[in-house]
């Protein structure tokens, strides 16, 4: 599944910029600073509308800021890389915003299970997304591959239904659909999540590289509008941090306790702790494995000729691939005195 199209050079001598992104709890600081005025204020502080806009499908929202509709949308770093990036547009990560740390999980049918235990089995998860990212690289932790298992491509609207039937085996899902399964269904096992692979489900500020330098202020108006609004969701004596909460868990259909469960497998990124991930060493191998499962599963576009195709940049200014075609880059600039 590869998202290539023509991408129509634009110009950013704009007065309102767009952020698109959809419903997931580790994406809710954003739309709390949407509909409190925070974003708005920031965007006015440095001369511009700057607006939030929430989209129902999640690829939806990465295709249509490759297309040059959105000038910035919360993605993971595996579909900045596989999306807009293997379309030749150039991308910048202004901040990674969080990391799944259990968010993402497999389940097997039955108790005391291991990964061991995958094997033969039928996976139903979404193809090609984080879940089967996180699939190949528990495969790979027992010595096994893809190929011990049949994957079965799986809408993230029915992952939970699916389970409801005796003959389904395994799931690989995030919150809350992960939640509700295991609730559900007690006599299953969680065999792998995220957090065994902590760091390399991210979530992003992907901003076109373009606009940002057309307009730097994009990156401090973001920034600092992000960094207010979690300020506010993880301070619990903040006036308005009540309020925030009370308007997350309505905005994601459920409740406190739900939405404490959600929020506690997600590890959000300070601005210093989001500088130190994208420049520690560790990262550049993180980044390696990502695009090996990129190439592997075609998503760097026919003419890849292998996983070092587009280059990545790191905070340190280091390239992981191919220096002449960096097309997603990790920057400090917008993680400085934060």
């Amino acid at each position: 599944m590869t998202f290539l199209m023509s991408v129509t050079t634009l110009s950013y001598a704009k007065d309102k910029y767009t952020i698109a992104w959809t419903i997931y709890a580790g994406s809710m600081p954003l739309a709390y600073a949407q509909d409190s005025g925070i974003l708005q204020k920031w965007g006015q502080k440095y001369g511009f509308d700057l607006e939030a806009v929430q989209l129902n499908d999640y690829i939806e929202a990465q295709t249509q800021f490759t297309a040059g509709t959105f000038d910035a949308v919360i993605a993971i770093s595996l579909d900045a890389l596989t999306i807009p990036a293997a379309s030749g547009v150039d991308t910048s990560a202004v901040m990674p915003l969080s990391t799944s740390a259990g968010s993402d999980g497999i389940i097997i049918r039955g108790k005391q299970k291991t990964l061991n235990d995958l094997k033969g089995k039928s996976v139903n998860l979404v193809e090609l997304s984080g879940s089967h990212y996180m699939l190949i690289r528990a495969l790979e932790s027992v010595g096994m591959s893809e190929k011990d298992v049949t994957v079965i491509n799986t809408s993230d609207a029915d992952i939970v239904a699916i389970f409801e039937d005796p003959n389904s085996q395994v799931i690989a899902t995030w919150k809350p659909q992960l939640s509700e399964i295991l609730t559900q269904y007690p006599d299953s096992t969680l065999v792998f999540d995220s957090s065994d692979i902590y760091g390399e489900i991210v979530d992003i500020m992907a901003v076109r590289t373009e606009a940002l330098k057309k307009n730097p202020n994009l990156g401090n108006a973001i920034a600092n509008a992000w960094y207010e609004a979690l300020t506010i969701m993880q301070t619990p004596n903040h006036p308005k941090h009540q309020e925030m909460m009370s308007y997350m868990a309505k905005a994601l259909n459920t409740d406190e306790t739900g939405l404490k469960d959600q929020l506690k497998t997600i590890d959000f990124f300070t601005a210093a702790k989001a500088k130190e991930f994208v420049t520690d060493a560790k990262f550049s191998s993180q980044l390696k494995e990502i695009t090996k499962f990129a190439f592997k599963n075609g998503l760097l576009g026919e003419q890849a000729s292998s996983a070092e195709y587009i280059g990545i940049e790191t905070g340190n200014h280091q390239v992981i691939g191919n220096q002449e075609n960096v097309n997603l880059r990790f920057p400090t600039t917008w993680l400085e005195s934060k």
